[in-house]
């Protein structure tokens, strides 16, 4: 495995252990699949759709998000929007990140 393929998997790696909070995040009102694809991706976070509709399908099993159907235009869309219990995880999570990242912090000023 080339340096590129690998930095490249490790990248994706990274990238996965965070889009449960970052979809967490971005979900207090309802939002379609796709808009939240264009969301996170105008804020720098390029999801996939075959990434995210998994996930959204799984948040919602386990009851961190509800999520409807609109069929009141010709383009049926499902929307998805945070559960009280979500936000509940997000707040769990969103405080571990914030502990991992000031611990990131300081263990990258000795590298960088």
């Amino acid at each position: 495995m080339g340096r590129e393929n690998i930095e490249a998997a490790l990248t994706m790696e990274m990238r996965r252990g965070t889009i449960v909070l970052v979809c967490l995040c971005c979900l207090d009102e309802p939002v379609h699949g796709y808009g939240l694809v264009e969301q996170l991706a105008e804020k720098g976070i390029p999801v996939e759709t075959n990434t995210l509709y998994p996930l959204l399908r799984r948040l919602s099993s386990q009851g961190l998000l509800e999520d409807r159907w609109d069929t009141s235009s010709s383009k049926p869309r499902k929307y998805y929007c945070i559960t009280d219990e979500g936000k509940r995880v997000r707040d769990v999570l969103a405080k571990q990140w914030k502990h991992m990242s000031d611990a990131m912090k300081d263990i990258m000023q000795d590298v960088t």
